[in-house]
């Protein structure tokens, strides 16, 4: 039901932008649509030049997930192809992959000609933001909705820069909710920019059997009368969409184009998909809204975040109520978090965000000096040594199946967990003793064995994207995807397997060292896979598992690669953390434990101590898991 406002709201904004322009009287058969034009003459396709367009679609949500925004986007991509457009296609983008397709769309576009933006998803608004939501945006954990959306200003922002012959269309078959504030957001309308709505505000968006019904509407028209004026396409939308949901959904649009403009060629073309009836299926298919109202909503999100030592947690709530009712405490507890050292975060804390990783605070102080002058670890921040020796012992390895992971046994034993040095929630160091040996992954889970249980339905299908490499991390994936895998393993093996817990990990991945790094406290090159610790390295994704040094246990990638998932509940400190190596758990737990970082992340994020949080229904592309195997 978010799906169902985007274009609700937005237009509000884009209305008031376009004030100056003139206003076309509403037509019979369109009530719900208006067309600010200008007297300009007619454009044309040759005028315009070159046409690239950019088609997401998002289905796959964890709540409410659409069932033809993927389809939408790909009709719409067949049919601007047939059109002579170059065609960049996402479907079930995470806000990443969507950033970095505005960037490839914004390259592609910048030499000049027709640009057309089109998005098939949920959508919201946030303060005086208007957000398109990637594919893993949960509304059950605002801070993560709010993060796991791409700010639609970045697209007119895109359409908005100089280039030759320019002229924009922007369709959104998405609906924009309001669970955070009421107000409408201030979007400027970009010259030579019509922007197409698929609802009024307020109102619903539909699906039908196989397509929304408001893309269904332009698939026709531009199948059918490809060369007709954009105001008069749109308005012939308008009048399909409210015949066929009986007037219960009415598109909008606003332009600031030149009076009859056309972008389309006068070409025969056939619909992507057959030309049968698309019908009707529901009218609130398309959005979902939180169960809570406004008011409750902002309450849940405070209470998500009250005892967060993340800075941008706070700014997350700022962001989407800047006159909130907890507006103050947020700015003044962003500012004690600053006094005291935490750096403001990224916004990618809470959940995926502008920037590619769910990096926690920055850890200046525990970054180590370049490798060409090395310097000893501060004694004063030194943590202190654990009890086990220099090289933990390990037991051999073993497999349970062809298509299982590879285990190595760790013995039992006692470590210092955590440090003085770094993130506060490493804080304070504590002793843990593992009172039982246990056996752990070699290499993270692979896209092989994760689909050796995909195959048989026990765990959700990889996207394409990051299933290809069979030995790369498995990834894009859940604390509850790892719960499904981990049950298939154990039925299918008739043995144990779980996640690790955070002690397990962290002393599985020390290996009897008391260092930053299992390697020592300086960097090394070629011991971890992330941006700053040597090739082999693509920002892309992460290499194949094992393709960089094994620490003492024989383990790889414990550190960078992907972030791994353990069954610990999150807690913003060691205070009170339990030491005899079982999982910290809680009641109605919505925040779990990730450690290691990604090969996204800089090398102050490799070391042992390294630990964040992470919504459990969340998928996100760096994020995968190893399992753990109990020894009876």
């Amino acid at each position: 039901m978010w799906r169902k406002l985007l274009l609700v709201c937005i237009i509000g904004a884009l209305q008031m932008q376009a004030a100056a322009a003139q206003t076309l009287p509403r037509e019979s058969g369109a009530a719900a649509l208006r067309i600010a034009t200008g007297d300009a003459v007619t454009g044309s396709v040759e005028g315009a030049g070159r046409k690239v367009a950019l088609v997401i679609g998002n289905a796959d949500y964890p709540v409410d997930a659409l069932p033809n925004a993927v389809r939408d986007a790909q009709s719409v991509a067949d049919t601007l192809r047939a059109q002579g457009f170059d065609v960049v296609l996402r479907t079930n983008a995470t806000a990443q992959q969507m950033r970095d397709a505005l960037d490839e769309f914004r390259r592609r576009v910048q030499p000049g000609g027709t640009a057309l933006f089109y998005f098939a998803g949920h959508g919201l608004q946030a303060g005086h933001s208007t957000l398109l939501a990637s594919a893993s945006a949960d509304p059950r954990a605002p801070a993560t909705l709010m993060m796991a959306s791409v700010d639609l200003s970045g697209v007119l922002d895109t359409l908005s820069a100089p280039r030759a012959h320019a002229l924009n269309l922007v369709v959104l078959d998405a609906c924009l909710t309001q669970p955070f504030a009421r107000s409408v957001a201030a979007i400027p309308l970009p010259a030579q920019t019509l922007i197409a709505f698929a609802a009024a505000q307020g109102a619903q968006a539909a699906d039908g059997t196989r397509h929304g019904v408001f893309t269904d509407a332009w698939l026709r028209e531009m199948a059918g009368a490809p060369d007709q004026p954009l105001d008069s396409m749109f308005a012939h939308v308008t009048q399909r969409v409210i015949q066929a949901t009986h007037g219960m959904q009415k598109p909008w649009a606003v332009s600031s184009l030149p009076k009859s403009t056309r972008i389309f060629a006068s070409r025969t073309l056939t619909l992507a998909s057959d030309d049968s009836p698309n019908a009707l299926v529901t009218l609130n298919s398309r959005g979902i809204l939180p169960k809570d109202s406004n008011e409750q909503y902002e309450l849940t999100f405070w209470d998500s975040i009250k005892d967060s030592n993340y800075a941008s947690d706070y700014e997350a709530y700022l962001k989407a109520y800047p006159n909130g009712r907890f507006a103050t405490l947020a700015k003044a507890r962003i500012e004690r978090l600053k006094a005291a050292g935490s750096a403001t975060p990224p916004a990618t804390h809470a959940a995926p965000a502008p920037s590619p990783s769910p990096a926690p605070a920055p850890k200046a102080a525990a970054t180590p000096a370049p490798a060409s002058t090395p310097a000893p670890a501060p004694k004063a921040a030194a943590t202190p040594a654990p009890a086990a020796p220099a090289h933990a012992a390990t037991g051999g390895e073993s497999k349970d199946c062809a298509a299982c992971p590879v285990m190595v046994s760790l013995p039992a034993g006692s470590f210092t967990m955590g440090s003085n040095y770094g993130d506060p929630s490493e804080k304070p160091p504590h002793h843990v003793t593992i009172s039982a040996p246990f056996a752990i992954a070699r290499y993270e889970v692979t896209v092989e064995q994760w689909n050796a249980c995909a195959d048989v339905n026990g765990c959700p299908k990889l996207s394409s994207e990051n299933s290809s490499v069979k030995n790369a991390p498995a990834r894009d994936l859940s604390w509850d995807d790892t719960q499904a895998y981990v049950k298939w393993l154990s039925k299918t093996t008739g043995k144990t397997y779980r996640l690790p817990t955070e002690a397990e990990w962290e002393y599985a991945d020390r290996a009897g060292t008391s260092t930053k790094y299992w390697w020592g406290d300086q960097m090394r090159k070629g011991v971890a896979n992330c941006k700053d610790c040597g090739d082999p390295y693509h920002k892309e994704a992460p290499e194949p598992v094992g393709s960089y040094a094994a620490n003492p246990n024989g383990l790889y990638d414990m550190n960078g690669s992907v972030w791994e998932w353990v069954g610990d509940c999150w807690h913003n400190s060691y205070q009170n953390a339990p030491t005899d190596g079982r999982p910290w758990d809680a009641p109605g737990c919505n925040m779990r434990v990730i450690r290691g970082g990604s090969w996204r992340e800089g090398n102050d994020y490799m070391l042992s101590s390294t630990r964040f949080k992470y919504s459990p229904s969340v998928r996100q592309s760096q994020n995968g898991f190893r399992v753990v195997k109990e020894l009876k």
